[in-house]
């Protein structure tokens, strides 16, 4: 697995970042080809430490985690993220096989049982026509609403767009390409 770690308002140690190596290359059990994981460190307010996790796949699949440690240890919220991601593979296991490794997908001692869905349920469907808007009216519109996030047509660049709320505070967007 190749990594790359990026750190906000933190210095690490290397002995953190070979934690995290070792940690999350046990992941790569899972994936037939050499993946590529984001590590990144952060503190926040009050000493709090949090991790985020991503792995893309060399088949273009994505796997993210955010863990947090209220105590400040770093140590931990690696080893969140890392059980957060395993989970999410196992549980979708059947979905992935034909994506991933599919004859590592049945460990020899199971560390924790998580029951597999197995189809996914769509219960609503919403139809709506995408208006032509600025990113701002976009974000007004989607606070109007009370959503989470918000589809729309960019002014911009005519690109299908959609915006939503951060867990962390602030807005992202989301651009298509065709």
């Amino acid at each position: 697995m190749k990594f790359t770690f990026a750190c906000k308002k933190i210095a690490l140690n290397d002995s953190i970042k070979e934690y995290a190596e070792k940690k999350i290359s046990k992941l790569d059990r899972y994936f037939a080809e050499e993946a590529d994981a984001f590590v990144t460190f952060a503190v926040e307010k009050k000493n709090r430490c949090t991790v985020e996790l991503t792995i893309r796949a060399a088949n273009g699949t994505l796997f993210r985690a955010q863990a947090e440690d209220p105590d400040g240890d770093m140590r931990g919220a690696i080893d969140g993220t890392v059980s957060f991601i395993e989970r999410r593979i196992r549980k979708n296991k059947t979905r992935l096989a034909k994506n991933l490794r599919p004859e590592v997908m049945e460990p020899e001692v199971p560390e924790f049982q998580v029951e597999e869905e197995d189809e996914f349920h769509v219960v609503r469907t919403k139809r709506f026509t995408v208006k032509p808007m600025t990113i701002d009216e976009a974000i007004l519109q989607m606070n109007l609403l009370d959503h989470s996030f918000y589809v729309f047509r960019n002014v911009a660049d005519d690109t299908i767009s959609v915006v939503y709320r951060r867990n962390n505070g602030g807005y992202g967007i989301i651009e298509t390409k065709e």
